[in-house]
């Protein structure tokens, strides 16, 4: 089973070495018809990995934590928590233009900045979900918190705006950089740092970083305990977590510009994280099937998009 962790995690370094070395080594603005190509190739790719996952588990070469699990199911189990990701990282979407447009950060630089960003979310979320395996191994009990924490969020969604959060002026990430850190309004280039003198100055493109890293922490705390409501097994939650936001990049892109023609994809998500919430926490008087939460899922997403593009008077 490490093997295949480790093979994973190399596939993984892989493509980002491809894409900043190699694909987007020149900085350069990216439109939404590169982004779109992009977002593309990177759903390829995990639908791809998917056929990955039916074979290992199929033939035994993997197995979950309770014992061997057929492909089918795995697959399954690794596309519902792959869709549910892809799904909530449209409202980090919202929260990564709310930072670029404060910080006023060039289109320019923005995939470097998301780049480096995505690399420390990819660390952060490995942490949170061995820490979040191991204490549903120990405390079974942990499955009901996590039920009520996805519960908390979708009402604190539907009911409570986010305006305070996307107001960076009293965001605290940003006030004790601002009062500690040595800092300049200059950008040079795509450096993190400028050295003025014998000093050196953090720009606004570590700002931003730091402030789009601890805004990561925030969004995994519903994305993660969301995956565990479908499966248990640590290596299809990270992967379908990790394979998820390799591509939220280009998918930032692509719909950065058109977030506003679906405002109804809003209630899609809060319908998906009470349904999971609800899902863990009747787990031990009924299980429901893995094949029913990915329909009730993509029909509920399926639902939104409709709703947002028959109020915008287009068709889908």
């Amino acid at each position: 089973m490490v093997l295949f962790w480790v093979l994973f995690l190399a596939l993984v370094s892989v493509l980002l070495a491809l894409d900043l070395g190699v694909f987007n080594k020149k900085d350069h603005e990216i439109g939404v018809s590169e982004a779109l190509k992009w977002t593309a190739v990177w759903v390829g790719c995990s639908l791809l990995f998917n056929v990955g996952i039916y074979f290992l588990y199929e033939k035994g070469l993997v197995a979950g934590p309770s014992g061997p699990v057929s492909g089918l199911e795995a697959a399954s189990e690794y596309l519902t928590g792959y869709i549910i990701e892809k799904s909530l990282s449209l409202d980090n979407i919202f929260v990564m233009a709310a930072i670029f447009s404060y910080f006023q950060i060039p289109r320019l630089y923005q995939h470097r900045v998301l780049f480096w960003g995505i690399l420390g979310a990819i660390v952060l979320r490995g942490v949170f979900i061995l820490a979040g395996t191991a204490l549903l191994q120990h405390f079974s009990w942990i499955m009901y918190l996590f039920g009520v924490l996805l519960l908390y969020s979708a009402f604190k969604m539907l009911f409570m705006g986010n305006d305070d959060e996307q107001d960076l002026s009293k965001n605290k990430i940003v006030i004790l950089a601002k009062k500690f850190l040595p800092l300049t309004t200059k950008f040079r280039g795509h450096a993190f740092t400028v050295k003025a003198g014998k000093k050196r100055f953090f720009t606004p493109l570590f700002l931003a970083l730091v402030v789009i890293e601890t805004s990561d922490v925030l969004f995994a705390t519903d994305s993660i305990p969301a995956i565990f409501g479908v499966t248990l097994d640590p290596f299809i939650v990270f992967t379908s977590n990790i394979m998820a936001i390799l591509g939220l990049r280009s998918l930032y892109f692509a719909l950065a510009a058109m977030l506003g023609k679906f405002d109804k994809l809003k209630y899609a998500i809060v319908f998906v994280l009470a349904f999971i919430g609800v899902k863990m926490l009747i787990e031990e008087l009924y299980k429901i099937p893995t094949f029913v939460s990915l329909g009730v899922i993509v029909v509920a997403l399926t639902a939104g998009v409709i709703a947002s593009q028959k109020k915008s008077g287009k068709s889908v």
